[in-house]
């Protein structure tokens, strides 16, 4: 494998494109000789078995989908069981993008017609959609119309939200603590509004709460933006 350029959507050099110099299966090739990103307050090497979400079934993320990282197979029973409803889509993580006035590198979704309809049914009764991840937040809105109906589909978004977009189909967040200059806290803001989010932000810092993907976890669930806005899985 040979490193080509860099990455387009990212500024400076900091990630590169690579391209193997023979025919070959992408994915044991990673397995044996790839290890996942492990940033630089980690002490140790992180292992595959460490960064794996309870029900990632498909190879494909550069870094781990950390939202998930607490969403156990027991506590996702016990959600099931007090009447949740759990919506899979497939959506393959980038390299986080931590730097000042940097968008999202484009990541890969695919959100399956059954996902959409119980998206759309679940908001058609006055339930919540709840996302777990910035990313999930991304993808469902890159397949939503105007008017906030979701569409099964599969592609790449480069989908940039903020408080100036706002969303139309997510009512709640998951989220770990990301870097207050990354454009994931502009997708926050988005979806709960700027003051909550300066508030959480403020408390995690008072706290000492742990940041990253194996740090602490929050919860924003907004109250309702408006009666005729439909829109937690359940």
């Amino acid at each position: 494998v040979q490193t080509a350029y860099p990455h387009p959507g990212v500024l400076g050099s900091r990630l590169w494109l690579a391209r193997p110099n023979h025919a070959l299966e992408r994915m044991p090739f990673l397995r044996q000789h790839g290890r996942p990103i492990g940033y630089r307050y980690l002490t140790a090497q992180v292992q595959l078995s460490d960064v794996q979400t309870a029900y990632a079934d498909e190879a494909g993320s550069a870094e781990m989908p950390s939202a998930g990282r607490p969403l156990t197979e027991r506590l996702l029973t016990r959600l099931m069981m007090r009447g949740i409803v759990i919506a899979p889509l497939v959506l393959h993580t980038s390299v986080s993008s931590p730097d000042k006035h940097e968008p999202p590198v484009p990541e890969p979704y695919r959100v399956p017609t059954s996902t959409a309809q119980l998206v759309n049914a679940t908001r058609a009764r006055g339930g919540r959609v709840i996302a777990v991840g910035t990313t999930v937040v991304r993808a469902l809105e890159s397949v939503a119309s105007p008017d906030g109906t979701v569409r099964g589909e599969r592609g790449w978004t480069d989908l940039v939200i903020g408080p100036g977009r706002g969303v139309r189909v997510v009512d709640g967040l998951v989220s770990g603590l990301h870097e207050p200059e990354a454009s994931h806290l502009l997708l926050l803001e988005a979806v709960a509004g700027c003051r909550p989010v300066k508030a959480a932000y403020d408390e995690a810092v008072a706290e000492r709460y742990l940041w990253h993907e194996f740090g602490d976890s929050m919860l924003f669930l907004p109250a309702r933006r408006d009666p005729g806005r439909r829109g937690t899985m359940r």
